[in-house]
């Protein structure tokens, strides 16, 4: 199912209008999982980050045993061709993928040279900045030695799935997720930060979480702008005295959470000035794309 009405794919070397078809019934990522993605976004006139989303994604599909058919440079040059095709300045989500279509001997590992793929830029607009109510789930990130957490794969999303399924069945909108050592790791859908006397905390980066693009831009950006920010162990009980909890994520940059189960939390000064900090660095860092 599209999320949106609007798409633009790239497949086999052509260019075409709506969710093109891209799997076949007996392809091998169909049902081994292994198909790999990544995420950058064009909003604004401008993609931040744009080649590290590219490297990431070549990464992930190394990490699931694919040798990749392109280089990260080549999958930034065809985003960009993609984006001006849109003649579009409506915000659009822009997903390069990987998958294999035949397996080694064996049937479970991917035969590295069956490696395909796509791009789909697909018009979803930016969120904005409003209620966000989050739990604490029950359901717990999955530890590397039992996934290949490095790897922005699909394989991994049904666990964020039933975490926000769980928390939405509870009247909240998304949910912190623990490790398996009972440390926060990060929401259902965003690596996440607490704000306590004007210092910056996220949960360390530990193997159970992707190290999020936009996480480390923020981090950067923080510390450039004189805020301390640590990278320590969380538990709940450090969320709940927070002062401010924020979420990154590609796909809203940042996002302020409004309440922790019961308790109500302020769209803060901090979580203010990281988004503005977002935003300049979106703006002056990044020439606007001519459409």
């Amino acid at each position: 199912m599209a999320l949106s009405d609007t798409q633009l794919t790239f497949f086999k070397g052509e260019w075409t209008e709506g969710n093109t078809a891209i799997l076949g019934a007996a392809d091998h990522s169909m049902w081994h999982g292994n198909m790999v993605f990544d995420g950058a976004r064009f909003f604004e006139g401008v993609m931040p980050d744009l080649a590290h989303h590219c490297e990431r994604v070549v990464a992930s599909a190394r990490t699931m045993g694919m040798k990749a058919p392109v280089t990260a440079e080549e999958i930034e040059a065809l985003v960009r061709e993609g984006v001006k095709r849109l003649r579009s300045e409506e915000a659009f989500y822009l997903r390069p993928m990987m998958w294999s279509t035949d397996c080694l001997p064996g049937i479970m590992e991917a035969d590295p040279d069956s490696t395909k793929f796509a791009i789909c830029l697909e018009k979803i607009a930016m969120p904005d900045t409003g209620d966000m109510p989050i739990t604490v789930s029950p359901f717990r990130r999955p530890d590397p030695r039992t996934a290949l957490t490095s790897a922005k794969a699909a394989c991994l999303y049904p666990n964020n799935a039933r975490i926000m399924t769980e928390a939405k069945s509870r009247g909240f909108k998304n949910a912190l997720s623990l490790d398996l050592e009972d440390h926060v790791a990060e929401s259902a859908s965003s690596n996440v930060f607490l704000v306590k006397d004007g210092v910056v905390r996220t949960p360390v980066h530990n193997g159970t979480f992707l190290n999020g693009v936009t996480r480390r831009r923020v981090m950067g950006l923080l510390r450039a702008d004189g805020y301390t920010v640590d990278e320590v162990s969380l538990t709940v009980d450090d969320f709940r005295d927070a002062d401010e909890i924020f979420f990154t994520g590609n796909a809203a940059k940042v996002l302020p959470v409004t309440a922790l189960d019961e308790r109500n939390l302020n769209y803060g000064p901090m979580t203010r000035r990281v988004r503005e900090l977002y935003w300049d660095f979106a703006h002056t860092k990044y020439e606007r794309i001519e459409l």
